[in-house]
């Protein structure tokens, strides 16, 4: 019997969820067929068979969360594919040793429940749906004697276990099966409990992480994007001729970032227990919205791309995202992150830094608003809220504010940005 193990993933990734398992027990795999996807914080990711054979055994269910090395799968490299009871008895049998005693069922039957009392977790079979509940109600498997002949622990047998604890004083095992109680207990009215996916939670710590490591402050300030505006309208037939895309606002955004970076140097860092790390790169993180979340793909040396380059870039990481085909590689490195909560209508927000950036800008919303001129005139203008989050423990004040207002020149005289693209 071998053991299927979670693979090595990627430097920075020790644990993922398993979404989906793609066979089932009692199926014949070859060595490199995939057999589940892992959900990680950033991608999804297939696991691969080590062994050809048949899966005896699921040890982890679909939405258990796993560690790299982890025993997620057994398989039988002799055995022979079949339904699901015959491979539950080819298991069971491999257990039992040599021995062959067909009806003398009562003296190995007692022998495999004695290991269980015994604590052997690695004895217990359980499906996965047994094994989920389980965990659900906070019961030991090794607890639980199984109705079916083989030794097998069903969801059935799960919750006879758990009726015939009800009775008992609480212990810290049942702790998640009280708190389900509790749970349902807390409200009057109807609600609906969903699981948050693993890139959701991590969405979630990183947030919070972000939050408690960096001294953040936001400061803003706004830019007509009239110039913006009238730049695109003259060029964008031209452009999306000759590049076979649109010219968007990011790619002006973009190249206004990286300009300003290279006249603050500091919002182009990390810091690195007592040391500062000031990057001579401007790999730009745009964030992009899916259905399971926030995330940031990085568009590589910014720098030495031109408007239709970044505009490129941005497209392709945009459709890789949405159609979940984003790669480890797309994801990692970023020096800076732009995010745009205007295209949802956000008028004004304060972005959190995409830890360990120390810098973050916000667009918004252009809403049309009476500006005074220089000459003392009033006229309507399009404008738009930028915000720049940063990490005061290395950035001042005086530079954020500053960085801003080179961006803001930058956008309202935009002709600089195309001699530099």
């Amino acid at each position: 019997m071998k053991e299927i193990k979670v693979p090595e993933l990627a430097e920075s990734i020790t644990e993922g969820t398993i979404a989906e398992w793609l066979v089932s027990e009692g199926d014949s795999v070859e060595k490199g067929d995939p057999i589940c996807e892992l959900e990680t914080d950033k991608v999804n990711v297939e696991v691969n068979a080590d062994y050809s054979g048949v899966i005896t055994e699921f040890v982890k269910g679909e939405g258990d969360d796993v560690e790299v090395g982890e025993v997620i799968a057994k398989i039988d490299e002799n055995g022979e594919a079949s339904s699901g009871s015959s491979a539950e008895s080819n298991t069971e049998e491999a257990k039992e040793e040599p021995k062959e005693q067909p009806k003398k069922e009562a003296p190995a039957d007692k022998k495999q429940t004695e290991p269980k009392k015994a604590g052997e977790q690695q004895k217990v079979v359980a499906s996965p749906a047994a094994r989920k509940r389980a965990r659900e109600l906070g019961i030991d498997l090794n607890d639980i004697t199984p109705s079916d002949p083989l030794g097998r622990i069903r969801p059935e047998d799960v919750e006879h276990s758990a009726k015939s604890s009800k009775e008992q004083p609480k212990q810290t095992k049942s702790d998640k099966k009280a708190d389900t109680s509790s749970e349902k207990q807390e409200f009057d009215k109807p609600v609906e409990r969903e699981k948050m996916s693993r890139r959701r939670q991590t969405i979630a710590s990183k947030l919070v992480e972000s939050q408690h490591n960096a001294a953040m402050l936001t400061t803003f300030n706004e830019v007509d994007m009239t110039a913006v505006m009238n730049l695109r309208s003259e060029r964008k037939d031209k452009f999306a001729e000759k590049h076979g895309i649109k010219l968007g606002f990011m790619s002006f955004f973009t190249k206004a970032v990286v300009s300003a970076l290279k006249d603050f140097p500091y919002l182009n860092a990390e810091i690195q227990e007592k040391e500062i790390i000031k990057k001579k790169f401007y790999d730009i993180g745009i964030a992009v919205s899916t259905d399971d979340g926030l995330v940031v793909p990085v568009v590589r040396d910014a720098d030495r791309l031109d408007f239709a380059g970044i505009e490129s870039e941005i497209a392709e990481l945009g459709t890789k995202a949405k159609n979940k085909e984003l790669q480890l590689s797309d994801l990692q490195g970023g020096s800076f992150t732009i995010t745009n909560g205007g295209i949802f209508g956000s008028l004004l927000s304060t972005p959190i830094i995409n830890s360990p950036q120390v810098g973050i800008l916000g667009m918004h919303t252009i809403q049309k608003r009476p500006v005074a001129m220089p000459d003392d005139s009033i006229e309507v203008r399009p404008m738009m809220y930028i915000a720049l989050s940063y990490d005061h423990r290395i950035v001042d004040g005086k530079e954020a504010v500053q960085f801003l207002v080179r961006i803001k020149q930058l956008l309202e005289d935009p002709y600089d940005l195309l001699l530099e693209g």
